[in-house]
C-alpha cells in the first residue's frame, strides 16, 4: 500500500476518533484515541477470523509502517518543539535542579532497577534473557513521554510547580534516555565494550552536542524573526528550524530530541518576548498547536492498532503484566532518590513524589525504542512487555491523574475552621 494511501488512512482514523471522543465519550483527546484504536484492533483480531482478507490487509499495513522511522525520525521533532514551544524558562529555571536530576540520575536509576528485575522476573519463567538485553529493555522503558504527558496534563488540574516538574522532565529525559538506550545497544550487540570513555564519550557527544546546537539553532531563529515582520515568513522559519534542524542533528549524531527542546525553549521565550509582534505570536501559536493536536491524534492511533503486531504468548503476557509494578517501583525510587537529596535544600510540595511517580507516563518513544531492536526472540518478548507498560500508563494512568491531583489538594489544604 502507497504511504499517501497509509496515511490518508490513519488520519481518517484519527478524525473519526476524535469527533467521536469529543461528541460522545469525552475523555481526554490522546487517551480516547488509543482505547478507540485498541477496541478497533480487538474487534480485528477477535473477529476477522471469519475474514481472513480483513486480518491480513489489517496486519500488512501496520507491519508496513516503521513506528520507529515514524516517531524517531518524522513526528517527534515536530511535537517537541511544539510542547518546548509553550513552556516558561523561568518557571523552568525555578525547578532546574529537580528536572536535571531526575531526568539524567533518575533514568539511570530506573533503567539499572528495570534491568535487573525483568532479569530475574524472566529467570522465574524460565526465559534465559542476558542482563545486557534487559538493561536495553530498562533503558527503553524508562523515559517518561513528552507527547503522553503534556496532552494529559493539560486537563489534569494539576498544580503549576508539578506540572513544571513533570513536563519539564519529561522534555528532556527522552533524549537522555535514547543516549543511555544506544550506549546500551552497542555493548550488546558487540559493536563497542562497555566503559567509562564510552558511556562519557555517547553523553558528550550526543546528549551536550544536541543542547549546544539547539541554542545554536535557537540563536539564528531569533536573529531571522527579529528582523522581519511578516508572520507567513516567521512561521516558515521555525518550520525549517525543526525539519532542517533536527535533520543535521542525526547527521552530525547528535540528540536531535535534545536540539528541539533547546531551540523550542528558545523561541517560545526569548523569541515571543523580544522578536515577535503581536500577530506573529498569535498565529504562532495557533498554527503550532494544530500541529501539536493532529500529530498527536495520529500517533495514538498508530499506537493502539500497534496491536496487531504484538505477539501474544501466554509466557509474553505474564512478563508483560508482572513488568508494570516492576517499572512503577523504579519510578518510585528514581523519584524518591533526587527529591529526598533536595529535601536538605529545598521545600516540595505536599504529594510531590506521588505525583510525579504516577505522572510519569510511558508512550510512543519506548514503544519506537523496542521496535528498533535487531530481530531476534527477546525483541517479540520486549514489545509485548513495552506494549502493556505503555497501555497501562497512558489509560490508567492517564485517566486517574486528574482525581489524584484533587485528593493530593484536598489532603494538603488547611481544615475548614471549626465554627464556636
Amino acid at each position: 500500500m502507497e504511504t499517501f494511501d497509509i496515511t490518508a488512512i490513519l488520519i481518517t482514523l484519527a478524525a473519526a476518533f476524535a469527533y467521536l471522543n469529543y461528541r460522545y465519550i469525552k475523555l481526554p483527546t490522546t487517551i480516547g484515541i488509543m482505547l478507540m484504536s485498541l477496541v478497533v484492533a480487538l474487534l480485528i483480531i477477535l473477529f476477522g477470523s471469519s475474514s481472513g482478507f480483513l486480518t491480513n490487509t489489517a496486519h500488512q499495513i501496520i507491519a508496513g509502517i516503521d513506528f520507529n522511522e515514524v516517531l524517531m525520525e518524522g513526528m517527534l521533532c515536530f511535537l517537541l518543539f511544539a510542547g518546548a514551544l509553550h513552556v516558561n524558562l523561568n518557571d523552568l529555571a525555578n525547578q532546574k535542579f529537580i528536572i536535571l536530576l531526575m531526568a539524567t540520575i533518575g533514568v539511570i536509576i530506573s533503567t539499572a532497577i528495570v534491568g535487573l528485575g525483568s532479569f530475574y522476573l524472566l529467570q522465574t519463567l524460565s526465559l534465559n534473557i542476558p542482563l545486557i538485553h534487559c538493561l536495553l529493555f530498562g533503558a527503553l522503558i524508562s523515559p517518561t513521554d513528552p507527547v503522553a504527558v503534556l496532552g494529559i496534563l493539560k486537563k489534569a488540574g494539576v498544580p503549576k510547580s508539578l506540572e513544571t516538574k513533570i513536563t519539564g522532565e519529561s522534555l528532556f529525559n527522552d533524549g537522555v534516555g535514547v543516549v543511555v538506550f544506544i550506549t546500551i545497544l552497542k555493548v550488546a550487540t558487540h559493536q563497542e565494550e562497555l566503559s567509562t570513555h564510552l558511556i562519557l564519550h555517547e553523553f558528550a557527544v550526543e546528549a551536550l552536542g544536541g543542547i549546544a546546537f539547539g541554542i545554536a539553532l535557537g540563536a539564528i531563529g531569533f536573529y531571522l524573526i527579529k528582523s522581519i515582520d511578516n508572520y507567513q515568513v516567521e512561521v516558515l522559519i521555525t518550520l525549517a528550524i525543526v525539519t532542517g534542524g533536527y535533520s543535521l542533528a542525526m547527521a552530525l549524531h547528535i540528540s536531535g530530541p535534545l536540539a528541539m527542546v533547546v531551540a523550542g525553549l528558545m523561541i517560545g521565550n526569548h523569541g515571543r518576548s523580544l522578536a515577535m509582534s503581536q500577530a506573529t505570536r498569535k498565529r504562532l501559536d495557533v498554527f503550532w498547536e494544530l500541529v501539536d493536536e493532529v500529530l498527536n491524534a495520529v500517533l495514538f492511533v498508530l499506537i493502539g492498532l500497534e496491536l496487531l503486531i504484538v505477539q501474544w504468548t501466554p509466557t509474553a503476557l505474564v512478563a508483560g503484566l508482572l513488568a508494570i509494578p516492576l517499572v512503577l517501583a523504579a519510578r518510585l525510587i528514581a523519584v524518591t532518590t533526587p527529591v529526598g537529596f533536595l529535601r536538605f535544600f529545598r521545600p516540595f510540595e505536599p504529594g510531590t513524589v506521588r505525583m510525579l511517580t504516577w505522572g510519569g507516563l510511558r508512550g510512543g518513544i519506548s514503544v519506537a525504542l523496542v521496535l528498533a531492536l535487531p530481530q531476534n526472540p527477546e525483541r517479540d518478548l520486549f514489545l509485548t512487555m513495552t506494549y502493556l507498560v505503555v497501555v497501562f500508563s497512558i489509560a490508567v494512568q492517564g485517566l486517574t491523574l486528574k482525581r489524584l491531583a484533587h485528593s493530593i489538594q484536598k489532603d494538603s489544604s488547611p481544615p475548614a475552621p471549626t465554627p464556636p
